[in-house]
């Protein structure tokens, strides 16, 4: 999960009950596996003494900043969007580095023709 960001910022009150997903995700992001994946992410803590809701800010590798609020969104809810965001980024950075242009926009004539070296097959071949 860390090796899609750049920095975490887990910010909440230890007296706030609300508490459970930060401190949750905060163990996610100290697991030996997730610091060994990107060592350089920075993992902040901040304890808050207001009333503030806790939350969690992300900072992808891109500088995409994205903030969960941490009291309604379990931990393992923002863990899985954040995978599902890092599968795009290192899908564009492989565009990227082929000289390909990003976003891929696939031409609506296209997205209706079988896939290259494969040909669909009838009911009766299948018997």
């Amino acid at each position: 999960m860390l090796k899609f960001l750049s920095r975490v910022r887990i910010e909440f009150n230890a007296l706030d009950p609300r508490t459970a997903s930060c401190l949750e995700f905060l163990a996610q992001c100290n697991a030996r596996k997730a610091k060994e994946s990107n060592p350089a992410c920075q993992v902040l803590v901040k304890r808050r003494t207001d009333d503030e809701p806790p939350k969690i800010a992300v900072t992808f590798v891109n500088g995409v900043e994205e903030v969960f609020d941490a009291a309604t969104t379990p931990a393992q809810n923002i863990r899985n969007m954040i995978l599902e965001k890092g599968q795009l980024l290192e899908t564009e950075q492989m565009f990227r580095e082929a000289g390909e242009p990003w976003p891929v926009i696939i031409p609506e004539e296209e997205l209706h023709l079988p896939a290259p070296g494969t040909k669909p097959r009838k009911a009766e071949e299948k018997k």
